[in-house]
């Protein structure tokens, strides 16, 4: 079986087909569509040798309907294997759904009920799965969540300190990146290493977050209802006083709903290693012109290792 599987961002598309059915998924080809609805998207399409890879080819993709137009013209080429079943990665389930499924329209019901808890995310995802079941209306699809992965955590782990309605509407710690560290334990288990009994995996990119786990099971997670607290991350702040958020919608004097808005796109895009540095998101260019004396990058690099510091230790007194 050929499977099709695809990870969606609010600007991009990243897709790869498998082949199922012996073992361990073979990746055969990847590509992405990047920059959706800036005005200066790009494709990119290769077998996974990497041997026919091509620059980056620019298109129009004003939105992800366009963009998966061009992921589905090029993956129905005469050469390219049928598409027998297609996956999605998903940031957030909402309070309903609490395994990787397959999509049906009472999930998709429930996943725009999840539009709520993670408005930056899962709208896109939606969009990109209502499309492409329409364009491989006869393959069965299958949505698989960031948050599944912490469904071992503790009842002490995931409630937040808050009325108990608030708590009954499904606001609580769900944890993310669950499908790395998921990934990573399969991996372990794959090549025959034993599972160590206390295990903290760290998944480390723009978004970040450190899992701890006990026989291969996450007990606890530095994400919490949505992928904006835990670490710092690149633009990201990580865990705030919730003094702060409160602090700075006052400041944004005007309208509700345009503070609201702009609030959560300072947390989400305009934060985090980026605004300590006053670089663009990127460690690499952060280190570089640290090492060049350039002190607010040292700050961001030792902010950035501070937490993750301070993380793992937390979590110390959890595994023992």
């Amino acid at each position: 079986m050929y499977l099709l599987v695809i990870n969606s961002g609010s600007s991009s598309i990243k897709f790869s087909i498998f082949e199922t059915g012996s073992g361990t998924p073979l990746y055969r080809y990847e590509g992405a569509v990047s920059g959706i609805g800036s005005g200066r998207a790009t494709f990119e399409f290769h077998s996974a040798s990497g041997r026919d890879r091509q620059p980056p080819l620019a298109i129009k993709a004003d939105d992800q309907v366009e963009a998966i137009g061009h992921i589905v013209e090029a993956i129905s080429q005469p050469e390219i294997p049928r598409v027998e079943a297609v996956g999605y990665r998903v940031v957030h389930p909402g309070r309903k759904i609490h395994s990787h499924v397959r999509i049906t329209e009472e999930v998709l019901d429930d996943l725009d009920e999840a539009v709520i808890f993670a408005p930056l995310h899962d709208p896109s995802a939606i969009r990109i799965i209502r499309e492409t079941m329409k364009r491989f209306p006869s393959v069965p699809h299958f949505a698989c969540f960031d948050t599944v992965f912490h469904q071992t955590m503790p009842e002490v782990a995931t409630a937040y300190a808050i009325p108990a309605e608030y708590r009954e509407q499904g606001v609580r710690r769900y944890g993310f990146h669950g499908l790395s560290f998921e990934s990573s334990v399969e991996q372990m288990r794959a090549a025959n290493f034993a599972i160590p009994h206390r295990m903290v995996i760290a998944h480390l990119g723009s978004g970040s977050s450190i899992t701890a786990l006990i026989d291969g099971r996450s007990i606890d997670t530095t994400m919490g209802l949505t992928p904006t607290g835990g670490v710092v991350m690149g633009t990201r702040p990580g865990d705030l006083d919730p003094g702060l958020v409160l602090y700075l919608l006052r400041e944004l004097k005007g309208d509700r709903d345009a503070s609201l808005a702009a609030v959560e796109k300072l947390l989400n895009f305009s934060s985090g290693i980026a605004a300590l540095s006053g670089l663009p998101n990127d460690m690499r260019i952060t280190r570089e012109a640290a090492a060049k004396g350039n002190k607010r990058a040292q700050l961001a690099i030792d902010v950035f290792v501070r937490s993750r510091r301070k993380a793992n230790g937390g979590y110390s007194w959890l595994m023992g």
